[in-house]
């Protein structure tokens, strides 16, 4: 494999890595220079432009699936918030206030392996009012849907549509038991097929492997996935991955900048954990990252607004909305408006 900053010049120049290459050397290269060119393709294929996404935990709780890291899961002992769907105003509130913020994209989050029947329903007359009374972009998160539902929600106003794989499809089978990876690749390719943005990725710190990593970053590039939310995992007491030790930063960042090298246009997201690592994640954004969750809504503890926007103009970046487009990097704009 060729130097990390000369490879990154190939992949600015449309060099696009796969499974056929050699990506071990991403794992042992320095990570100075790694960092370095992971920057220089997000300059070069995405911009100073920094996506800002919220999300609101619409339905929490009682969750059928057995997801090692949730705290949402019926089979863990968790302290988690346990709470039917939310009343529209307070979803409709709640995007108009991050609106207001200059939050770019607001998303509808909710437990279980599908939402469906009434509740399915509520969640399509809280976007259909957001899209009346908001311009802020909308999302959703609602486990495996059907073709028939992802066309209602892009009806309704949604315009890109989150499903993580979580890890890699050999580790799979070691994170969850009660859905499979080829579950998750469907429902994604669902979405794709009715014109939804779909936003996936997954969580690092849960024992998998390197080259682990490299296999969803490489599933995710194949999958032609525009956003990418990358997650440190944050043990949840109770769950089973209670005991994990957490990753150094260097092992973050590069996990970073491998998502980079091999995603080159794509936004590589800061997700959850963020708090864990300095300065909420600052040396992400010179490694690679081009957006973020914000505010304090997550799961695990988030960031706010105004720090985030704060942080991110320090280093030159824009946080400046653009409304009426996707969660994805400039690929995804491009073919937006062919």
């Amino acid at each position: 494999m060729l130097h990390p900053l000369k490879l990154a010049e190939e992949i600015i120049a449309g060099r696009r890595l796969t499974k056929k290459d050699d990506l071990q050397s991403l794992i042992t290269c320095s990570l100075t220079d790694l960092e370095r060119g992971a920057d220089k393709i997000r300059a070069a294929l995405c911009g100073d432009k920094v996506d800002l996404c919220t999300i609101i935990n619409a339905k929490s709780g009682r969750c059928p699936e057995n997801c090692r890291y949730c705290a949402q899961s019926v089979h863990h002992k968790t302290n988690c918030e346990v709470y039917g769907f939310l009343d529209e105003d307070e979803i409709v509130a709640m995007a108009k206030a991050n609106e207001a913020e200059g939050v770019d994209r607001f998303a509808i989050v909710t437990s279980g392996r599908a939402l469906v029947g009434e509740d399915f329903e509520k969640a399509l007359s809280a976007f259909r009012r957001m899209k009346r009374e908001c311009k802020i972009d909308l999302c959703c998160s609602m486990g495996l849907l059907t073709t028939e539902q992802f066309r209602r929600l892009k009806d309704a106003g949604v315009t890109s549509y989150h499903h993580n794989l979580e890890t890699s499809r050999r580790n799979f089978p070691n994170i969850c038991t009660t859905h499979t990876y080829d579950d998750k690749i469907a429902t994604i390719r669902r979405a794709q097929s009715v014109g939804l943005c779909v936003c996936s990725g997954g969580i690092i710190g849960m024992g998998e492997t390197w080259e682990d990593r490299l296999d969803m970053a490489a599933d995710l590039a194949e999958l032609g996935i525009q956003s990418i939310p990358v997650n440190v995992l944050m043990p949840i007491p109770g769950s089973p991955l209670a005991h994990m030790p957490p990753l150094s930063e260097d092992e973050v960042i590069r996990t970073f900048a491998i998502f980079r090298y091999i995603n080159p246009t794509a936004n590589v997201r800061l997700a959850a954990g963020r708090l864990a690592m300095a300065n909420s994640g600052e040396r992400a954004f010179r490694a690679g990252a081009s957006a973020t969750i914000t505010g304090n809504m997550l799961t695990t503890s988030g960031n706010t607004i105004r720090g985030d926007k704060e942080m991110l103009a320090s280093l030159g970046r824009d946080t400046t909305p653009q409304y009426g487009g996707t969660a994805g990097g400039t690929a995804a704009i491009q073919n937006k408006n062919d």
